[in-house]
């Protein structure tokens, strides 16, 4: 048994950190200080989180279970962590994604976006990107992938055809795919799986076919299996690049104002408002160059290709396809009242909680009690309306006939759909990261790490901004980038109060680069399920991935140091700072006295 458990076949098995966790437990009692128990939580966390030997949203909970136990936070200030203002603005972004997949209105503005932007491959991808990053701006980076994928697989088929694409693929990696597709290795939405399940289909059926062709044909191979890349990898980068332009697109944003509050509870500076006139910049930005790279690198467009004359096979390719999605679009019929009741409320949604207090000029919220509304408080009332409001257009005719038939129309949204679509686990998961901000603010855990921060001090802020995003990122490609927030975010607020700069100089540009992650399918689960397509390998996500890793680093640097300074007036230490060092002074003092007086009992 012995022998089993320290050298076992899975080293780390969940049944092995499960008794990690049970064995650890009871040497926690004997560290002296709160900072050593909250560590070995954070740690322990951290480590589940990587290896998923729980749940993510199960490991979330043990704050609620070990703070209290270890004597680090008492339950009447961890459990409320999971109930915050942010969570719930975070929820109302997720029914609201609930209510546009109910009635396929995402599937409407991305056929007439396609319709606009033209057929040729290059301008495909650019609108797949610019739907996809606009959807995930409002709608989480998963539910963006995961709605835009099939339309992007169905106008590829138009466009190319199967025949070409399953053959090359073969060629290529026929053993990785196979056992992929064998062993299933991601989750993928239904839609998805049939569009797979037909896809090997075809292939079984033409494994028969000819391989010898002329060197013509086996370019034009080529180039159409390039682009079935460079279509599918464009949309789970467009998804992390949107997601990134406003606080309810992806959950680390919504970790950073969070955690802003408990560390800084006078700083206002972040909100909606701000937060999307410094970001949406930034992520058109990196949203073009995105598009220049992977047009580039798979063939959508490049400098000979501007001179030479279409071929009559891609001419015809793409007069199908305009086709095809002109013919899609019609079959959603005439836009329904339900559609366009939908549109307003997310354009409400999104007007309301850019006017509430953008800091610029006096928001909506000037008219009540300072602090009484929120963003969301503005979430929870739109998304309550969705409840209620008829899908069909109201008939006012009973009121004047009493024998008119009062029949009840069925609302926008049921709270039935809310149940089966909202991811609720993402909640559970924001909650655990606001536990652990609390505990390491409490137990004095951060100023610790502070205080080991030393040679970090000399280094200049600008540097300190490139070097934090580029560690981020690269972590982030191994773990879940909420985890990874969670994890860093204490320690970059301590080390700018070390630095002497603005917290958010620092604390901003590693919220973001969690969103950064390109080179690997497990990175994201957006990657995965283009992944799980069955037309994408791992070197493809490593060789695109690695370039757009770096262009983002830079974008964000570039960020950091002009538009955002004046945004978040970056170019000073704030006093809603200045009242956090005092209390770490305080911290500190009582650390001290508490160590000297153990000392003194040993």
């Amino acid at each position: 048994m012995e022998a089993s458990f320290f050298f076992p076949e899975k080293p780390w098995s969940k049944s092995n950190l499960l008794l990690l966790l049970s064995i650890t437990c009871s040497l926690c009692f004997f560290l002296p200080l709160q900072e050593g128990r909250c560590l070995y939580v954070i740690l322990l966390m951290a480590l589940y989180w990587c290896t998923e030997a729980l749940p993510l949203s199960v490991t979330a909970l043990l704050p609620i279970i070990l703070f209290p136990f270890l004597g680090v936070l008492p339950s009447n200030k961890v459990c409320p962590q999971y109930f915050l203002d942010t969570n719930f603005l975070f929820l109302s972004g997720l029914i609201m994604a609930s209510a546009i997949e109910e009635w396929n209105l995402h599937r409407r503005i991305a056929l007439k976006v396609l319709m606009l932007v033209g057929v040729q491959p290059a301008r495909l991808i650019l609108g797949m990107m610019l739907t996809t990053s606009f959807m995930s701006m409002w709608l989480s980076n998963t539910a963006s992938t995961a709605m835009m994928l099939p339309i992007a697989i169905a106008v590829l088929k138009s466009l190319f055809g199967e025949k070409e694409v399953s053959r090359d693929l073969n060629k290529e990696n026929e053993e990785n795919q196979a056992s992929f597709q064998q062993n299933k290795l991601y989750t993928v939405p239904t839609e998805l799986q049939f569009l797979a399940s037909t896809e090997d289909k075809d292939l079984t059926e033409e494994k028969d076919v000819a391989i010898n062709v002329p060197s013509d044909l086996k370019k034009e191979e080529e180039y159409k299996t390039n682009i079935w890349k460079g279509f599918l990898i464009s949309i789970p980068y467009a998804a992390s690049i949107g997601g990134t332009a406003t606080l309810t697109g992806t959950a680390p944003n919504l970790i950073l104002l969070g955690q802003l509050k408990s560390f800084f509870p006078d700083c206002d500076v972040v909100n909606f408002g701000s937060w999307f006139v410094f970001a949406f910049p930034l992520m058109v930005l990196f949203l073009l160059l995105g598009w220049l790279w992977i047009s580039f690198l798979y063939g959508g467009f490049n400098l000979r290709g501007c001179r030479k004359k279409k071929s009559d096979i891609r001419a015809d390719a793409e007069a199908r396809t305009k086709a095809v999605i002109k013919e899609d679009y019609q079959k959603l019929g005439p836009i329904k009242f339900a559609e366009q009741a939908v549109f307003f409320f997310f354009c409400l949604f999104a007007i309301l909680l850019f006017s509430r207090d953008p800091k610029f000029i006096p928001g909506w919220a000037s008219f009540f009690t300072p602090g009484f509304v929120s963003d969301a408080v503005t979430g929870v009332t739109i998304v309550t309306i969705l409840f209620f409001f008829p899908s069909q257009k109201p008939s006012f005719k009973w009121w004047f006939d009493l024998k008119a038939p009062n029949t009840e129309n069925q609302p926008l949204l049921t709270w039935r759909k809310a149940q089966e679509t909202v991811p609720w686990n993402i909640i559970l998961l924001l909650g655990g990261g606001f536990a652990m901000a609390k505990g390491c603010e409490e137990s004095g855990l951060s100023v610790w790490i502070g205080g080991r921060l030393h040679p970090l001090e000399g280094v200049p802020p600008p540097v300190a901004v490139l070097l934090i995003t580029i560690v981020i990122a690269l972590f982030t490609e191994f773990a879940s980038n909420t985890a990874t927030i969670i994890i860093f975010l204490p320690v970059l607020a301590e080390l700018a109060i070390r630095l002497k700069v603005n917290p958010l100089y620092l604390m901003i540009p590693g919220t973001v680069g969690c969103s950064y992650a390109f080179m690997l399918p497990v990175s994201t689960p957006p990657n995965s399920i283009a992944f799980s397509s069955g037309h994408l390998l791992v070197k493809d996500m490593a060789r695109t991935g690695l370039f757009m890793n770096l262009m983002g680093v830079l974008l964000l640097s570039l960020a950091m140091n002009t538009w955002a300074k004046s945004i978040f007036q970056l170019g000073s230490f704030p006093a809603w700072a200045n009242i956090h060092v005092e209390n770490v002074t305080v911290l500190l003092t009582d650390v001290e006295n508490v160590t000297l007086s153990s000392l003194s009992k040993i």
